[in-house]
């Protein structure tokens, strides 16, 4: 069969489809429906977590591509019970003041943020805000995390180590504690402490900040670090450096340094493994994905199940329309129709039924990313790949399972075929 003939052939195999779906209304919507819940699910969880990625990615870059944390701990995902085999980081001494600063004096670092995060309450005259992040920082933080400021300035290095009670609040903390009214120079208390207001930040929202509890609509502060080691309760276990490079110097260069620098502070042999974490701005990004890359093989177990409803629906149509159409079939057989332009005729007839549920998924997950993106702070999108892949597995759906009916079609005796009634 010459090229042009098998256009024509699936146009009209696509016909009669349609009109097989006109005819069969319920037959089709539910095979449409089955089809449409497969797309869309993978469709939906495309858009969600490639937008999250997005989001993460742009959080992760206002650190700097090349910036990277010192912990206690390392991060991830792995089965830790709470004992020393499963969890042999777990009894690693806590981050110090004193390796902070040893780091921030590195010729090669251009900025060493020693970082504490706590919640407490927060105090102004009859005005009551609880469950109040704030973030315990040194004198750099600009340098690391990005925020505009504006009214009022940072603290000074001078307020930094002499302790000084002064703190920067988020819009949304300044709003419920000050409403239009200027803040700047005003007392409030902070677990029963006086503390000045010296400035106003405003952080941009991406998803990482968000689930943090760094969104903009989260009340939330910043103080000097020893500030909060001197007057407040914090847990300072918890206590991570995040160290940004000098421009032109390589990563893993300042890593080595690092890690040269802790271990003999810490008097570590050889033999001995690190008792501390350097966490790279990628190897977040691989914890991202095993997150979310175990979220979407869910995704795609539902959307197996899906495709199959899908696929059973296009057996029972497809078998119906066997038995509809088998003198037509046989008209065809007797005019020179061979059997593979039946068996092509009816894979036609299926995979338009399952691309037209695929259609109907798509449209309605481009309408979920869109009510994500403009009421989150997702920036949720359908990447070509999922559409890509939607299309495939629709088309394929199609096949599989109309395979049966067009064997059935094509291997139909043309003689017996006439004499159907």
């Amino acid at each position: 069969m010459r090229f042009f003939d098998r256009i024509l052939l699936a146009l009209e195999g696509i016909g009669i489809a349609l009109d097989a779906i006109r005819a069969n209304k319920v037959r089709a919507g539910l095979t449409i429906a089955g089809v449409g819940v497969g797309v869309f699910v993978v469709v939906a969880m495309g858009a969600t977590v490639h937008g999250i990625r997005q989001s993460f990615q742009s959080d992760l870059d206002e650190f700097g591509a090349t910036s990277f944390q010192v912990r206690r701990r390392g991060i991830g995902f792995n089965a830790c019970d709470g004992t020393d085999d499963t969890c042999p980081d777990r009894r690693n001494p806590a981050i110090t003041l004193d390796e902070w600063a040893a780091i921030r004096d590195m010729p090669d670092v251009e900025a060493a943020t020693a970082w504490l995060s706590g919640q407490t309450s927060f105090d102004y005259k009859d005005r009551h805000v609880t469950n109040v992040g704030y973030d315990a920082q040194s004198t750099d933080w600009l340098k690391t995390d990005v925020a505009d400021l504006s009214p009022g300035r940072s603290f000074s290095r001078a307020e930094h180590d002499g302790a000084a009670q002064v703190v920067i609040i988020n819009d949304t903390l300044k709003n419920r504690l000050f409403g239009d009214s200027d803040p700047i120079g005003k007392q409030i208390a902070v677990e029963g402490k006086q503390f000045t207001v010296i400035g106003v930040f405003h952080t941009k929202a991406g998803f990482l900040k968000s689930m943090d509890g760094r969104g903009p609509d989260k009340p939330r502060a910043i103080l000097p670090m020893m500030t909060a080691y001197r007057h407040l309760d914090v847990w300072r276990r918890g206590l991570l450096i995040m160290v940004k490079p000098r421009v032109g110097v390589e990563q893993a260069v300042v890593m080595d340094a690092v890690t040269e620098m802790l271990r003999g502070r810490r008097g570590l042999k050889p033999a001995q493994p690190n008792n501390f974490a350097l966490v790279a701005q990628d190897r977040m990004l691989e914890t991202f994905d095993q997150l979310f890359g175990a979220i979407f093989m869910v995704g795609l177990a539902l959307s197996a199940v899906g495709l199959l409803v899908g696929g059973v629906g296009v057996v029972a149509i497809m078998m119906i329309s066997v038995t509809e159409r088998t003198r037509e079939i046989g008209v065809r057989k007797a005019l020179g129709a061979t059997r593979v332009t039946i068996l092509w005729q009816f894979l036609v007839e299926a995979a338009t039924l399952t691309s037209i549920g695929a259609s109907t998924g798509l449209m309605v997950g481009a309408v979920l990313a869109w009510v994500v993106r403009t009421n989150t702070s997702i920036p949720a999108s359908i990447p070509g790949s999922a559409i890509a892949t939607a299309i495939l597995a629709s088309i394929a759906t199609g096949v599989v399972f109309g395979m049966l009916p067009a064997l059935r079609a094509s291997r139909l005796d043309p003689v017996e075929a006439l004499r159907y009634e």
